[in-house]
């Protein structure tokens, strides 16, 4: 009975020693099986952050996130870290292995289910020929080259217990196959999807990239499998579940969708999403029970997902972001963890890793440029092509994971492959930008890449003199952006020009009503002298979905809230309204505007700055009318509000735009419509007109906006000393020395400086012409 006691009590005391936690003494780092959540979250936050610090120097180099993941479990493991002593034991002890692995896992599956998705049948239906081309040349010579390989490294490396055909039919495969995901984000990166390069080497990309699983796939099969016939069953059973979820599965996933009203909106109800979920989990489940790796089962469920109406890229959405921070940085991590450099000691060994390296390298390189030279491309897009299908990634640490997991490989043998994969991975942009930089590449649609050749460094055109300017860029890279753009080309519509339309005859009259097509435009009269071309502009990251816009902006355009809006706007109020759809990093968005300028031919760029949320919510918390404040305060004085450092972005954006536009450029500042406008639909305009340049195409503009019966202006004539003095020394006509101008700069960078003033450009700012509206 009292050894009873002393048990109870000692459970007790125990149970309480774990409520007290670290103040009761306990190690956090300590491993307990029964509440293994701190040493994970320990061993994640680690993990988190030297990727983190990896990709944020190795994404200057323009390389891709899985670099920095792998060699931060490099770093992590016993090549570096590993030798501090007690530092595995403590952090990565093995017994805290498994809840990594299974955590590693579960984010493999759902990141093999991205990778579906990422997947378009539909192209590859372009460029049938040279896709189907660069895919077998691609597929066949680094197969047989790696099975080559694979005799050699066998032999030096591989235990006689390994069966040698299983052997090389994976590194067959592990030489063969090409890093699908990558290869998206590098072409996406580059801007290469909307060239025939890029859209040649995604559907070579995805055609090889679906074989190398199926062989993947079978060389697990057999590896797992006991006998010929065992392996039999399960390759029968892996094709008797494909055909099923491809075909019933896609179209029962179809009609779910259309009932749940998911496929019309563009995305998906709680329930479709829980069912989603639900159909990669068994999917994973049922490849894994059959001999198969799980993954191949997320994979799967990936490709019955419908691509119509974005309902792809909002699935993406909902799950990128936990699995790109959190599962695909555990996995990586793991692969370091057992990556050991330390074991290649040798000169063999490095004489083996720079052969597996030139074989992975040349057998891509050299077949599908060939194929693609021999499919009529030019030596440039050539070998821009055998470049981007030598990329191997992620994709090929997952092959080498399963490998090892399957024990086709040793460590040794698996760090040989680790570091080939990392160089090839590395080599690959940078190749691609030697052989095909931007002045050669010829793009399908515009206003998503920078001007070719030297065009790019043209400086900006100086403010044109034109009385009248007829079309316009209009800029929209937010939502918000809607209602300071309608408010700018209501003032430009001149609705007496369209009302007069009214008195024609009933033919010309009905061309006129018929016309918001381009086909028709093309035949019909005018709705307007305002031609707006309207510019979207979608911020390319690092995310799954945004490379997914990318590949989609051309259907992404008839699909686009911003846009849509913005035409039946342009539509109702008789506007010739034209849209291009832009994907790029927020720092080429100003690239992407002077593109879009040159190629419309547009006369200026209206670049509309709405106004945020927490400004107005500030300015009515002081008392202050909403609209009212100068947005440019957060600029030059520290607030305490979010809006400081989105106004320095913003303006830095908008400063960029003014020096690479070769149009002018007009900024719109929504303040908003105040209580005493709401009422009225006539709009007082007021210009103080200091001089230069900038100040006489503003006073052209306002002259064109007066032209509407609903837009009146008062515009006041703002003299300083300095001008007093400048017209004296017009007077003096023997006085040929330039004036000294004065230069203001803020805090964000240097405001628009023009060159020296001398007295002709002084007389130039004087108006000619009055405006007395």
């Amino acid at each position: 009975m009292g050894e009873f006691s002393d048990q109870v009590l000692s459970l007790f005391a125990r149970a309480a020693s774990e409520q007290g936690g670290v103040i009761s003494g306990d190690n956090p780092t300590h491993y307990n099986k029964d509440n293994p959540i701190r040493l994970w979250i320990i061993q994640v936050f680690i993990i988190i952050t030297v990727t983190h610090i990896l990709s944020l120097g190795l994404s200057r180099l323009r390389q891709p996130r899985v670099i920095a993941e792998v060699i931060g479990g490099i770093l992590l493991g016993p090549t570096v870290m590993g030798r501090i002593p007690h530092f595995r034991e403590t952090i990565f002890p093995l017994e805290s292995i498994p809840i990594l692995t299974i955590t590693s896992n579960i984010g493999l599956v759902l990141f093999l289910f991205l990778v579906a998705l990422e997947i378009d049948t539909r192209l590859l239906k372009r460029n049938m020929f040279a896709s189907a081309s660069v895919s077998a040349a691609g597929l066949i010579f680094p197969l047989g080259l790696g099975a080559a390989l694979g005799v050699g490294v066998y032999k030096q490396f591989i235990d006689d217990t390994i069966n040698f055909g299983h052997f090389l039919l994976f590194v067959a495969v592990a030489i063969g196959i090409t890093a699908f995901p990558v290869l998206c984000r590098i072409l996406t990166e580059l801007k290469l999807l909307d060239t025939e390069v890029g859209l040649v080497v995604l559907s070579a990309g995805i055609g090889n990239d679906v074989i190398g699983w199926v062989l993947l796939a079978l060389t697990v099969a057999l590896v797992n499998a006991s006998s010929g016939l065992t392996a039999l069953w399960v390759l029968l059973a892996s094709t008797g579940y494909t055909i099923a979820l491809l075909y019933p599965g896609r179209w029962a996933y179809r009609w779910l969708a259309r009932r749940t009203g998911s496929l019309e909106q563009g995305c998906p109800t709680p329930f479709l999403m829980t069912v989603t979920i639900l159909v990669v989990l068994a999917s994973a489940f049922f490849t894994d029970i059959i001999g198969v790796h799980a993954i191949f089962g997320g994979f799967l469920a990936g490709l019955i997902i419908p691509h119509d109406n974005g309902l792809a890229i909002s699935i993406v959405e909902k799950l990128e972001d936990l699995i790109s921070i959190l599962f695909l940085p555990i996995y990586f991590t793991l692969s370091g963890l057992k990556t050991n450099l330390g074991l290649l000691n040798t000169g063999t060994d490095w004489g083996y890793i720079v052969l597996i390296c030139a074989v992975a390298f040349c057998s891509k390189f050299f077949a599908c440029g060939a194929a693609a030279f021999f499919s009529g491309f030019n030596w440039r897009e050539a070998g821009a092509i055998g470049s981007l299908m030598s990329c191997k990634g992620l994709v090929e640490l997952i092959v080498l994971n399963i490998g090892l997991q399957a024990k086709i490989l040793n460590e040794r043998a698996f760090s040989m492959f680790v570091v080939h994969a990392l160089v090839l991975t590395f080599m690959t942009t940078p190749l691609v930008i030697a052989f095909y930089p931007p002045k050669y590449r010829i793009h399908h649609r515009g206003g998503d890449e920078k001007p070719a050749g030297d065009e790019a460094a043209l400086p900006p055109r100086p403010p044109s003199n034109d009385d009248h300017k007829t079309k316009f860029s209009l800029v929209l890279d937010k939502i918000e952006a809607l209602p300071a753009a309608m408010t700018l080309s209501q003032l430009l519509h001149n609705p007496s020009a369209v009302m007069s339309s009214s008195h024609l005859s009933g033919a010309n009259a009905k061309t006129l009503e018929a016309g918001l097509d381009d086909e028709d435009r093309a035949e019909a009269p005018p709705q307007s002298a305002i031609t707006i071309e309207a510019l979207r502009l979608m911020e390319l990251t690092a995310r799954t979905s945004a490379v997914l816009r990318s590949q989609e902006a051309e259907s992404l355009i008839y699909n686009d809230p911003v846009i849509s809006v913005y035409k039946t706007f342009g539509h109702l109020n008789h506007l010739n309204v034209s849209a291009n759809l832009s994907v790029v990093n927020f720092e080429e968005f100003p690239d992407a505007v002077a593109k879009h300028v040159k190629d419309t031919g547009s006369e200026m760029v209206i670049v509309p700055w709405p106004r945020g949320i927490t400004s107005v919510l500030e300015e009515e918390a002081q008392g202050q009318q909403a609209g009212t404040r100068n947005p440019f305060d957060g600029i030059f004085h520290k607030t305490t509000t979010g809006d400081q450092t989105s106004s320095v972005v913003y303006s830095e954006f908008i400063r960029s735009v003014i020096s690479q536009s070769p149009g002018d450029t007009a900024l719109f500042v929504d303040r908003g419509l105040t209580t005493a406008s709401t009422g009225n639909m006539k709009q007082h305009l007021f210009l103080p007109f200091f001089g230069g340049p900038d100040d006489r195409l503003a006073l052209t503009f306002l002259m064109q906006l007066c032209e509407n019966y609903a837009v009146s202006a008062t515009v006041v004539k703002m003299t300083t000393k300095d001008d007093d003095n400048a017209s004296k020394m017009t007077d003096d006509a023997k006085s040929t020395t330039a004036l000294s101008p004065t230069f203001h700069n803020t805090i964000a960078a240097a405001d628009t400086v023009y060159g020296q003033h001398y007295i002709q450009t002084r007389l130039d700012t004087l108006p000619q012409t009055p405006c007395t509206r």
